[in-house]
């Protein structure tokens, strides 16, 4: 399974619209993740369009941005792994350590065997670490949006609860 990981495309404050090759990305995927700060309902749906399904949360720029406001944190189990998606959204000196504590909370008493990767936005700047026992995701800004310098995103290839990431960036 091809899961493409966006976040923070900040349309129209920050960017005009989601680069081309992005939008590649997604259509090539079997499943979006965006972590957050569509920025505007027309953002959250020109995503929702592009994506053959979408797991989204909300961001500490969005408005509501759809008929249904989304949720803060998100859990998706897909290619035998569990992503646990949140923005991120506070003090970036304890980004890391917050975010792994809501991967844990939401993952604490989960009888599943399948492998857990936490997935964040919120700093705009890519991110494939281990903190605190648990692998976290931020896969930058998929519109280079400020303070990130390009537009950058990441694919993960799961299948059978074993993955691989490999980061995709623009010009």
């Amino acid at each position: 399974m091809r899961i493409a990981v966006i976040s923070d495309t900040h349309i129209p404050s920050r960017a005009e619209e989601i680069p081309s090759w992005v939008r590649d990305e997604v259509r090539a995927a079997d499943h979006v993740v965006h972590a957050g700060d569509f920025d505007s309902r027309e953002a959250y749906a020109t995503v929702a369009d592009l994506a053959p399904e979408l797991t989204a949360v909300r961001g500490n720029m969005d408005p509501v941005t759809s008929d249904a406001e989304l949720p803060e944190v998100a859990s998706v189990e897909l290619g035998g792994v569990r992503f646990v998606v949140t923005h991120g959204t506070g003090d970036l000196d304890t980004y890391r350590e917050r975010v792994a504590g809501i991967v844990r909370g939401e993952t604490d008493g989960d009888e599943s065997d399948a492998p857990v990767v936490g997935v964040c936005g919120h700093t705009h700047r890519l991110m494939d670490e281990e903190v605190e026992g648990v692998r976290l995701l931020n896969p930058g800004s998929a519109t280079g949006a400020d303070p990130a310098t390009h537009a950058t995103m990441l694919v993960v290839r799961a299948e059978r609860g074993e993955y691989e990431v490999s980061v995709e960036e623009g010009p």
